[in-house]
């Protein structure tokens, strides 16, 4: 009788290939004009082409999907008219699966999910607005005043509020989704990167022209403290217990942790480059930052406040956000 181990072996064998290239990781390639699929030991296994210069991503609440916002321009402070979509990729068929045309609203930038409905902000550079669509309709509903120049990032509240960092204006605009009611509040110079508590209480926003990170209180849309941190914070995530708050430091060329309870930094892990993005594993135990202009992603060990992994890009990608899509597991490649 003929033997089916080898068969067998070679079934094996063909399972651990295809296991070994599922991707743990997707990139926002911005100079690339694509989004790319990589394992933890960081091999490329897979992209998708967007729109032209796409800049930040959210992924739906199950997860299925990716919205990426098709900016169209490098950087915020360069001239032209920028693209007006935003990129669906379905992460399961790692394919664009369509768009949401943004008609007028050009360069769009930040986009965060409402928590509850298929509602999304998107902030608009050209001109200046803070946009709510339907994820599902792929459609705008309305826009609002932000009440102020250079809408950069945005998160959306748990009561309808959305946060708009005015980055020219040293401001956020507090607007409501439903009445389009706006509230400023002075913050630091350079606001970007946001992040709301999980009760919805606070709001952490990075200022990256002062070095520091302003605490928000949403019920009275006030600044209630800041940590002053390393220069250039400008994107910020936090642990799941919100014990500490982790950051990437764009002119200090570093990631930054800090303690939210008693308004200190911690740490500063210097990287080889100016990170543009941060982003958490699922377990909080590793920091992804997207070192864009060397084609790099510096991973850092939260735990440990040191850096465990850096992978390589393509040459010309211009990784910004990571997010794990995946199961991270760092690899021996280089530190």
């Amino acid at each position: 009788m003929k033997s089916t181990a080898p068969a067998i072996l070679s079934a094996l064998s063909a399972a651990a290939l295809a296991s070994a290239k599922e991707p743990d990781l997707l990139v926002v390639e911005k100079k690339n004009n694509s989004v790319g699929f990589y394992t933890s030991a960081g091999q490329r296994v897979g992209g998708v082409m967007v729109g032209e210069t796409p800049h930040e991503v959210a992924l739906s609440r199950d997860g299925r999907f990716a919205y990426v916002s098709d900016n169209g321009v490098l950087w915020m402070d360069y001239d032209g008219p920028g693209g007006n979509t935003i990129s669906i990729i379905d992460l399961q068929l790692r394919k664009r699966v369509g768009t949401l045309p943004l008609g007028k609203f050009h360069r769009p930038h930040g986009i965060a999910l409402d928590p509850s409905s298929s509602r999304a902000f998107v902030t608009a550079e050209n001109p200046d607005r803070l946009v709510l669509v339907d994820l599902d309709a792929r459609a705008v509903i309305r826009d609002f005043d932000n009440g102020g120049v250079d809408p950069h990032m945005v998160t959306f509240g748990l009561d309808g509020w959305g946060y708009v960092s005015n980055t020219a204006s040293g401001t956020v605009g507090a607007v409501h989704a439903s009445s389009g009611e706006l509230h400023l509040i002075e913050v630091g110079k350079g606001p970007q990167g946001s992040l709301l508590s999980r009760d919805g209480t606070k709001l952490w926003v990075t200022c990256s022209d002062e070095g520091r990170i302003d605490v928000i209180d949403t019920a009275s849309k006030s600044v209630i403290g800041s940590i002053p941190t390393g220069p250039g914070a400008n994107r910020i995530v936090a642990t799941d217990d919100e014990g500490l708050l982790v950051y990437s430091l764009q002119s200090g060329e570093a990631v930054g942790i800090a303690d939210p309870n008693t308004l200190k930094e911690l740490a500063q892990i210097p990287l080889g480059g100016a990170p543009l993005s941060i982003s958490l594993s699922k377990d909080d135990r590793h920091a992804f930052a997207g070192v864009q202009d060397e084609d790099q992603i510096w991973i850092v060990s939260v735990r440990d406040r040191k850096v465990v992994q850096v992978i390589d890009t393509p040459p010309g990608a211009g990784p910004d956000p990571v997010v794990e899509i995946g199961t991270y597991r760092p690899s021996r490649a280089r530190p």
